[in-house]
This record gives C-alpha cells, structure tokens and sequence, in this order.
C-alpha cells in the first residue's frame, strides 16, 4: 500500500471516528486507536500519539458548534479542567514506562465499563426539580439547555465526586490517548446528574484542553509521528462538525445506545489482543 493509499483509508476511517466521537462526547479517540494499532499494525504508542494530536482538532471542530447551540455547559468544563490537567500529566508520563499490551488492556476494561454504564436509564431533567446543590449554586453552575420544547433547565449535583473523577479521566487521557470523553461524560451524566446531551456537549469542550496538557510529552518522546498524525486530524475534524450539526436531532436514547455498542465492540478488541500479546 502506497503513501496516498494509506493517507485516505486512515482519513476515511477517522472521520468515522470523528463524527460518533461528537455525537457521544468521546472525541474519536476511541475508534482511531484501536483501528491503528489493530488494523495497520502502528505501535499503540504511536496511534496514542496520533489520537491526542486528533482530539484537540475533535474539540475544536464540535466544541463551538454546541456552545453558539446553548449545550455547553463552560463554568462546568472550565472547573473540571484543573482536575483534567493535572490528570493527563500524570497519566502521559506512565505511558512511557507500561509496556504495550497492559495499556491496551486497560484501554479495553476502562471502555467496556463505560459501555455497561451509559445503559443504564436515568430520567432526564429529574433534578430540575430538586433543591439546588450548595456548592454548585455558589459557583453558579446551573444552567439549562435547548430542547424541541424549549428551554429546559437542570440543575448540577455532587460536584466534589465529579471532580475526582475528572482527576482520572485525566490520567486515562494522557496514558491510553482517548481524551478521557468515556470518563468525562459518565462522570457528569451519572454523578453530577446533568442532561446526558449536556455531558456530551461539554465532554467535546473539554477534551481538547485535556488532550493538549498530555500533547507534548507524547512529543518530546517522538510518539508524534505527522505523517501519520496528519491524515487522523483532517479526518476527525471533518467528522466532528458533521457529528456536532446532528446531536440536537438525535434522541438521547440512539445516543446511549450507539455510545454502547461502539465503545463495547472495540474494547473486547483490544482485550483480546492486549492479553494475547499481540499489541
């Protein structure tokens, strides 16, 4: 297979990507990875390496779409950031010293759990009615979103347990490449109870500032490889702002159910191989 032959199949294969990282807040990283490293054979370093430059352009491309929508919840995503940060810094410098197969492993177990979660109904707008959070009335973190019926308001719970969480979907960032979105959008959907396409929306703000603090140690230890990175940006940015156009449409239901069935699909991949040593 010829340069260009390459370029496209991985362009194709990251818009893919990019377009159901948008719509369930993950950031495309969670099909780019494995389709890299199992489909082309790239050290799962290197395809990490490629994701995380590939999430900041997923970000950027959805990540203004739902905030002009009114999805976006950014005193939220700004918050949660710190915890992130600090997170993806730790995590990127473990990625330098596990070997190969148990990061796919854990990138496996940390997908399927994702998976098994996000099915699990919850009644949407349940805590609108509810007595506000006194942390998250302080910071003024309740907000509300566009919905076929109009504005729908929601409040934000247990803000301390979010951000703990957050503090690993940041070390799961920089060490497994995704931008931590699986994390980030259970993290807000089921322990600060926010509206499932809310988490989403702002999952999407936050995973390229995530990304970005773990970027350049991938660079500094030339996991960064452009010619192979560059193909994956242009791919998932296209997909993003495809994907971001369609999320007001899509009921939360296909939403949940297409995060599921991906996201299991692709982790029991990467299981397997991780175990049998072939990654």
């Amino acid at each position: 297979m010829n340069t260009l032959a390459f370029s496209a199949i991985v362009c194709a294969a990251s818009f893919c990507a990019g377009f159901l990282g948008s719509l369930t807040g993950l950031g495309g990283g969670f099909i780019v990875t494995p389709v890299l490293t199992l489909v082309f054979g790239a050290d799962i370093r290197y395809a990490i390496g490629a994701s995380i430059v590939a999430i900041i352009a997923t970000s950027s491309g959805a990540a203004a779409a739902y905030v002009r929508e009114g999805f976006t919840n950014l005193r939220v995503g700004v918050l949660l950031e710190i915890a992130t940060v600090v997170g993806a810094l730790i995590g990127a410098s473990l990625t330098t010293v596990l070997p190969t197969h148990v990061i796919a492993v854990v990138f496996g177990l940390v997908l399927l759990q994702s998976a098994y979660l996000i099915t699990r109904p919850r009644v949407e707008h349940l805590n609108s009615v509810r007595s506000p959070d006194d942390l998250a009335a302080r910071l003024k973190l309740d907000s509300s979103y566009p919905t076929p019926e109009g504005e729908q308001a929601y409040r934000v719970r247990n803000v301390p347990g979010g951000f703990g969480l957050m503090g690993l979907a940041g070390v799961l960032s920089g060490l497994l490449g995704l931008g931590s979105g699986a994390v980030k959008v259970l993290a807000m959907d089921r322990v600060m109870h926010m509206p499932f396409k809310v988490s989403t929306a702002t999952s999407n703000f936050m995973i390229g500032v995530t990304a970005a603090a773990s970027a350049g140690i991938y660079i500094r230890h030339g996991y960064v490889d452009p010619g192979l990175a560059m193909p994956v940006v242009l791919g998932i940015l296209g997909g993003s702002m495809v994907g971001a156009r369609l999320l007001f449409a899509t009921p939360t239901a296909r939403l949940r159910l297409l995060f599921a069935v991906v996201v299991a699909g692709i982790a029991l991949e990467m299981i397997y191989h991780g175990l049998a040593g072939s990654i």
